[in-house]
């Protein structure tokens, strides 16, 4: 049976250059060094280690503000008999209840300031999908509480940062670099799973760079930790640090078939969260570089065809018109090698390079072209521009990436005037609706209502059934799409 993927919803822009990650408004502890490998002395205990990182670690708790319901007000007897006939229960004269506070979510978090900003993950103070809690109270490791205020969150890395006012002097975690971790490294994931209390985990660095997992989703920035330590549902947001008690990243998923720990967990690299961290406490988002262009990953076939002899680096499916990417010389066929000094692997890492990026900057695009080598300059537009529909975005039908329309678009596409609707880009194979729908569609209705965005289309789409009037190829046809619950 196919592994669930579970993100902890019990209640993540990588960076740069790790030296470049410090904020005038953010004070950190930083201690880049590698950790040093263990010679013949056996360790016998971490404790020490573990007493210097887990006062760092808090607990996180998420409320939202429940309305007291007729139902809530009625009879129980009666509550029952109307849900059967699907009427509304009569409010009781004799209740009094009032708006009330309903805890929906335990978590973890870790201090990185004296002064009280702490990282957790995004998922971990949402009351639901989307939708941020009422309260947000985060206890310390002595159980003193605090009432902690939102100040930025960035869905496309499941990164939140939260502040209390603290009463003294806060104990912060160190913070190591990230990009020195080697597989073997020893690890200790510290967080409080299922609210039984900080708890601390062993294990190893199990692998580097997960980035095609699909954890976060289509759209995603993905550069995972994976580690064998322990990690359970309220370990997210929570500290995975190394041998040396410094935070090497956040605790936020694992793979399982039962929600329990099997061996598989993932952690967002500390260089990835402080760098995130610091943009939205400077200024509430995360600046993000463009190219303009879509990458897909090579195949062995593809590989032999292009004349390569390995599959490393990212085939150019796509230029769109205009783009950062169009106006540095750069045509559908390319195979992007290397950004600056970055050796390019995959499509997904090249997205996660350019995303580390701040527009305008000026980057080397080394790639080959019909067999030779060759270097381009391209400037980085911004990922928040008009230029960003390409790029692929969060979408309600699983692995099928939607596109607004634009001119642009519409263009690249030689699309007529008249026709209006959501465009298909990328369809992944695995995509459940891989067999139906395929890049260069537009949707035009959903269910007999037009649609002209993607709100428009989540909106319509309904589960189960679906009758969607598709533009393909210069015609028009009906399709029956069945959307998973």
């Amino acid at each position: 049976m196919k592994p669930t993927l579970f993100l902890f919803f019990s209640g993540v822009i990588v960076s740069s250059l790790f030296a470049a990650q410090k904020n005038p408004e953010l004070r950190v502890v930083e201690d880049s060094r590698a950790v040093a490998s263990i010679g013949e002395t056996p360790v016998v205990s971490y404790a020490d280690v573990l007493d210097k990182a887990t006062p760092s670690v808090v607990a996180v708790y998420t409320s939202r503000l429940v309305q007291p319901s007729y139902y809530q007000r009625a009879p129980q007897g009666l509550q029952d008999l109307l849900r059967q006939f699907g009427r509304p229960a009569p409010q009781s004269q004799s209740d009094g209840s009032k708006e009330r506070m309903e805890q929906v979510g335990v978590g973890s978090g870790v201090i990185i300031s004296e002064d009280g900003y702490i990282v957790t993950n995004y998922h971990v103070i949402q009351a639901q999908r989307g939708q941020v809690a009422d309260e947000i109270r985060v206890r310390l490791s002595d159980d003193v509480e605090y009432v902690a205020t939102l100040v930025g969150s960035d869905e496309k890395t499941d990164v939140a940062v939260l502040k209390i006012e603290p009463e003294e002097v806060l104990p912060v975690v160190t913070i190591a670099d990230s990009a020195k971790l080697r597989v073997g490294d020893i690890v200790f994931a510290i967080g409080n799973p299922m609210d039984v209390g900080l708890t601390a985990t062993q294990g190893i660095v199990s692998a580097l760079g997960r980035d095609s997992s699909g954890i976060l989703g289509p759209g995603a920035y993905e550069n995972f930790i994976q580690t064998d330590a322990a990690v359970n549902l309220g370990n997210s947001g929570g500290a995975l640090i190394d041998a040396a008690g410094r935070l090497i990243g956040i605790n936020t998923a694992i793979v399982s078939g039962s929600g329990g720990s099997i061996g598989i967990g993932f952690a967002i690299p500390s260089n990835m969260v402080l760098n995130v961290a610091a943009n939205l406490i400077e200024s509430g988002e995360v600046p993000r570089g463009l190219l303009g262009l879509i990458p897909v990953n090579l195949t062995p076939d593809l590989a032999e065809a292009f004349g390569l002899s390995s599959m490393h680096g990212a085939l150019v499916n796509q230029v769109q018109v205009d783009s950062p990417a169009d106006r540095g010389g750069v045509r559908h066929g390319d195979i992007i090698m290397q950004v600056d000094e970055v050796k390019i692997e995959s499509a997904q890492q090249l997205r996660l390079v350019i995303s580390q990026m701040r527009p305008g900057r000026k980057v080397e695009v080394t790639l080959i072209r019909q067999g030779e080598t060759l270097t381009l300059p391209v400037v980085l537009g911004s990922l928040t521009g008009s230029v960003a529909s390409l790029e692929v975005e969060q979408s309600i039908l699983e692995g099928v990436q939607l596109l607004s329309i634009d001119s642009r678009l519409r263009k690249g596409w030689s699309l007529p005037d008249d026709v209006d609707g959501v465009g298909i880009g990328d369809v992944l194979p695995e995509s459940p609706y891989s067999e139906l729908l395929a890049r260069g569609m537009v949707i035009v209705e959903v269910n007999g209502n037009a649609v002209t965005t993607t709100e428009d289309l989540e909106a319509q789409l309904q589960v189960g059934a679906n009758r969607l009037y598709i533009w393909s190829s210069g015609t028009n046809h009906f399709i029956a799409l069945y959307v998973q619950e």
